[in-house]
């Protein structure tokens, strides 16, 4: 069987991936409406193993990036370990918080594998859940205070954020969409809420992509576009994190529901006028 998924198609799903994977609009959706245009199938395993193990680009962007941050968190963690005074101190309640915060999502990626990548990977889930969680969108953006920081963050507040988080298992929905949404209704600010999305990422994202990469086919996906992939992803991905935290700290995440709404009414257009076929 000869490699169906190349280069240009490596590169085209490398920037998406990198420009969609921190922005609230669905990099999972996103990349499933750029599958389909590819031709690629959207339910065959090696393709599916290769969307997530690219993520890892944007793994690599976000530790760098929050690089003095996670020196700083995890010094503060091991600290804490060893010295009863050090756990005390907001950094290492932090690193706790986030450690927390990320469990939901692996257990419930675990438990609704089949599911996932099954009968949600439907251009139809897209469609709706990009549409359905705009409102949410909305809602959280015009109701939240803003009035809690980094260092006012509590762990209830940091796990509800979680569970949120696994709302975005559903393809359209988004996980930063997801856990800003989320803090935003806990009246978080929304520049906190969105480094804390950053933090929550790497878990999600390390572990789906470890999970998949027994699904690689090389007769499907060679190594050599899985790289060009991998770094296409990391370069964007690092761009559009320093973009997006300048672009929250002024703007409201209700500038990204016109666009995730036009983009939900398209695909169901397209769905049923027979341009593009589900799955």
């Amino acid at each position: 069987m000869s490699e169906v998924l190349g280069y240009l198609d490596a590169v085209v799903l490398g920037i998406v991936e990198g420009l969609t994977e921190f922005l609230p609009v669905s990099s999972t959706g996103h990349l499933t409406i750029a599958e389909k245009l590819l031709g690629l199938s959207v339910d065959d395993p090696a393709v599916t193993a290769f969307t997530a193990i690219i993520q890892f680009g944007a793994i690599v962007a976000t530790f760098i990036y929050f690089r003095a941050d996670f020196v700083r968190l995890g010094g503060a963690w091991v600290r804490g370990l060893r010295s009863a005074e050090h756990r005390e101190h907001r950094d290492y309640r932090f690193a706790w918080y986030v450690i927390a915060g990320s469990t939901p999502i692996v257990l419930a990626a675990l438990a609704l594998k089949d599911v996932i990548e099954g009968p949600l990977r439907s251009l139809w889930v897209v469609a709706g859940a990009l549409i359905g969680w705009s409102a949410v969108m909305y809602v959280a953006e015009k109701r939240g205070r803003q009035k809690y920081g980094e260092g006012d963050l509590r762990l209830r507040q940091v796990l509800i954020i979680g569970l949120v988080q696994c709302v975005s298992l559903v393809p359209g929905v988004s996980r930063s969409g997801a856990t800003i949404s989320a803090g935003l209704l806990q009246d978080v600010d929304r520049v906190t809420a969105t480094r804390l999305s950053f933090f929550l990422a790497i878990p999600a994202l390390t572990g789906a992509g470890l999970y998949t990469l027994k699904d690689i086919d090389t007769a499907v996906v060679g190594w050599g576009p899985l790289a060009v992939g991998t770094v296409v992803s990391f370069v964007v991905a690092y761009a559009s994190i320093a973009w997006l935290l300048q672009f929250v700290a002024k703007h409201p995440i209700t500038v990204f529901v016109g666009y995730r709404l036009a983009l939900g009414l398209a695909v169901i257009v397209a769905l049923s006028a027979g341009w593009l076929s589900a799955t």
